[in-house]
């Protein structure tokens, strides 16, 4: 490759919660015991350089000593309408439809504020992302869940007629949709998202749609936006997409929103602006160009090789190995989504017990109850392989083995 996916960085004392967080707040895990260093597969960022010409473009703007007020640059909309075309053949996306958000939260609470009041019932799907819990939770929003479910063959699916039968008891009209979804990595294939689509347009719901993820998708799989599966979707759906995910820019903040409908982007726009927090940051905005040049496109489709293999690997080793513990092959993200169900009624475990073995030996996953699972376990792959062997080497050894 050209790009540097096996090199192990030292993120200590570096600003990165991911490994100087631990045991500093409830979502956190704890510190290993002496004698572990710390694996951190825990909050969803990645162990990975960036592409370089990020840190170019920032650097070289920086090198000018006046950081006044700004405008964002027409290169900056262009460059995303490039992305959305060449990434995932988006077609017709002009500037007046691009708008920046500081986060995809910010603009889940603006369009649920928008078009909808406290108290009001949402729909999501669940296991559900702790972001979007926390922040409807937080304002004032009536969170109702509608369970995907695990076919055949252990791949998780939307129930349309759950979904429609709960949207009609609840008088739902504002709907959150993940793309790809996140715990699960699922990439929804095209006639999915038709079909939710369907039984949002038959309930009159707007849809804000989360795509943060929908870079990362893995070999084999597509992104499907969900504005492009009818000309209804086009017109209802809120899409809020960022390269803070793919090229892990979370502490530069920075996302944005794509609505074609002009009455929802007025609302929306309307909503975001007037407390006057929603405003860009000038080296966010050369962040996100550095991140869409040529070699971002190179770095990306190379990142996916890394993260299918990463994948690949983990799946296998909790087959092979690790008896009673359920996942579902992600899609998409880098993130696993272990079911230790079954493992933990067969040793007599508590999901607590299993978590705290991990922690104790450096492996810092993450509380799957979170995600309004009751026994699940949140992994992030986002490593060298040589990290994520390391991990699962430990796991093996001291967690789901251990008794033997």
């Amino acid at each position: 490759m050209k790009y540097d996916f096996t090199s192990i960085i030292d993120r200590h004392n570096m600003d990165a919660i991911a490994v100087d967080g631990l045991g500093n707040g409830q979502m956190s895990p704890g510190k290993p015991k002496e004698g572990f260093d710390i694996i951190p597969m825990w909050v969803a960022d990645m162990n990975f350089p960036t592409v370089p010409t990020i840190p170019e473009a920032i650097i070289e703007r920086a090198k000018h000593p006046a950081y006044g007020y700004f405008a964002p640059r027409e290169e900056y909309f262009q460059s995303i309408i490039d992305w959305q075309t060449k990434r995932n053949g988006v077609t017709g996306l002009t500037k007046e439809h691009i708008g920046y958000e500081n986060g995809v939260l910010g603009c889940v609470v603006s369009a649920l504020t928008a078009f909808a009041a406290p108290g009001d019932a949402v729909l999501l799907h669940s296991p559900t992302y702790i972001g979007f819990t926390g922040c409807i939770g937080n304002n004032g929003f009536k969170m109702i869940h509608s369970p995907l479910r695990k076919d055949e063959n252990g791949i998780w699916r939307m129930d349309f007629e759950d979904m429609d039968a709960k949207i009609k008891a609840n008088s739902i009209h504002v709907a959150v949709f993940c793309s790809p979804h996140n715990p699960c990595g699922r990439v929804w294939e095209k006639w999915e998202i038709e079909k939710a689509m369907e039984v949002y347009k038959a309930n009159d719901c707007v849809v804000i749609s989360d795509e943060i993820w929908s870079d990362l998708i893995l070999d084999g799989y597509k992104h499907i936006p969900t504005q492009s599966v009818s000309e209804d979707a086009r017109n209802r759906t809120i899409a809020v997409y960022a390269p803070s995910k793919t090229f892990n820019l979370a502490g530069l903040v920075g996302s944005y929103h794509i609505i074609y409908n002009k009455y929802l982007r007025d609302r929306v726009v309307a909503k975001s602006s007037k407390p006057h927090y929603n405003e860009m940051n000038v080296l966010s905005m050369h962040a996100l160009i550095g991140a869409y040049k040529p070699e971002g496109y190179e770095w990306v489709d190379e990142l996916r090789q890394a993260l299918t293999g990463n994948v690949y690997y983990a799946c296998n080793y909790i087959k092979e190995h690790f008896k009673g513990v359920e996942v579902s092959r992600p899609q998409g993200t880098y993130m696993l989504f272990l079911d230790c169900t079954k493992w933990c009624e067969e040793h007599g475990k508590s999901i607590d017990e299993v978590e705290k073995a991990g922690w104790d030996v450096g492996v810092a996953w993450q509380d799957g109850r979170m995600f309004l699972h009751p026994c699940a376990i949140r992994m992030n792959l986002a490593l060298p392989l040589s990290r994520v062997q390391e991990a699962f080497d430990r796991l093996d050894k001291y967690v789901f083995n251990a008794e033997k």
